[in-house]
């Protein structure tokens, strides 16, 4: 059996941009189907294994989506440099000098992101993040034609080419997709606990897809589950680094998993105000049982916890968080000490529960 650490380097190795998550979608079904009473998938892709408790009409519904940021082909040109469009959203300045996977029907392609090199550079340009739509990617070739051969097309996804590490013998684990990877080891985690213990509650362990496109797969998923508690397993901001104060953001790498509170996007309205019966059980159940823990409110954030409160009759829904320093990049970092606490704060907070909060 794999443990929490090689559940999470194993789900971030894999290739899955928004609207292409089928690659996780195979190892969450491989690692969940064995161990759940049922199974099943939607039309977005939506995972769904239920763990059955002595009540079926008190439902759970834990989700971890399983989509990573990325790109997609937009053209090609007639010397074979592709450019290509964000999928989710991007820091402009992370994308230069990368090594990029164009994950085509042949197979995986390699390409590198180019520009103009630093002997040219105006000082003006030094200034600024080079605009995703003026940067290109190399894949060696010399023609359309032979960058179609590669198997390379428009609509192909393309994700970070880097491999995940444990900092120099840390607990601090890098990788490419860790948002929101590391829910998924999570998730795993949490029903291979539950799956011989005796619940009230029915619970559905769900890897949703297209988090990072405004939380579109658990839209429908959670209408047609209708839980009536809903919990997002998802990474979150962390401070505790040079680039940002305690002020800004609390929240730090190994203090425990976060409990959201409260989280808006102003632009697109998405997000919670946690219902304070939630907030006041995920705490009592962490200190009662003397498992660590942080509590966060933020802007510009959102979960699938929003969809899961609003779809169907409504869900009493929040969010168990890993604090992630890097977010959004290629090199975000998580404690695997939070993964574990967060696994214990989510295995015991079902347990608690022997009835609808």
């Amino acid at each position: 059996m794999s443990s929490l650490s090689d559940l999470l380097v194993q789900f971030d190795a894999i290739h899955g941009v928004s609207g292409d998550e089928e690659r996780v979608a195979d190892c969450l079904k491989g690692h969940l189907q064995p161990i759940t009473d049922d199974y099943f998938e939607d039309a977005l892709g939506n995972q769904v294994f239920v763990k059955k408790g002595g009540n079926p009409d008190f439902k759970i519904m834990l989700a971890a989506h399983m989509d990573e940021i990325g790109y997609i082909v937009h053209n090609i040109d007639a010397d074979g440099f592709i450019y290509f469009l964000p999928v989710g959203y991007h820091d402009s300045r992370t994308a230069f000098n990368q090594v990029l996977t164009i994950n085509t029907e042949k197979g995986p392609v390699t390409g590198i992101t180019g520009g103009k090199p630093a002997h040219i550079v105006t000082p003006e340009e030094a200034k600024m993040a080079i605009p995703l739509n003026e940067l290109y990617i190399d894949v060696g070739t010399t023609s359309k034609e032979e960058t179609h051969a590669l198997g390379v097309q428009i609509g192909d996804y393309i994700t970070f080419e880097r491999t995940g590490q444990f900092l120099n013998g840390s607990k601090i684990f890098t990788g490419k997709a860790v948002d929101n990877r590391a829910a998924c080891a999570v998730l795993v985690e949490v029903m291979r606990r539950l799956a011989d213990k005796d619940i009230a509650a029915t619970v559905y362990g769900v890897g949703t897809t297209q988090e990072e496109m405004g939380i579109r797969g658990s839209e429908p998923i959670s209408g047609q589950i209708q839980p009536d508690i809903g919990l997002a397993l998802d990474v979150c901001l962390s401070g505790g680094t040079p680039a940002l104060s305690e002020k800004d953001i609390p929240v730090t790498l190994g203090g425990g998993p976060a409990i959201m509170f409260y989280d808006w996007t102003p632009d697109t309205g998405h997000g919670n105000n946690v219902p304070k019966k939630l907030t006041r059980k995920l705490v009592e159940v962490a200190e009662k049982n003397s498992i660590p823990y942080q509590r966060q409110a933020v802007l510009n954030g959102g979960t699938d916890a929003w969809a899961m409160s609003i779809r169907g009759k409504g869900a009493m829904a929040g969010c168990v968080s890993f604090p992630s320093r890097y977010i959004h990049s290629a090199t975000g970092c998580v404690h695997m000490d939070d993964l574990e606490h967060a696994v214990q704060l989510v295995v015991a907070f079902i347990e608690d529960l022997q009835e609808k909060i």
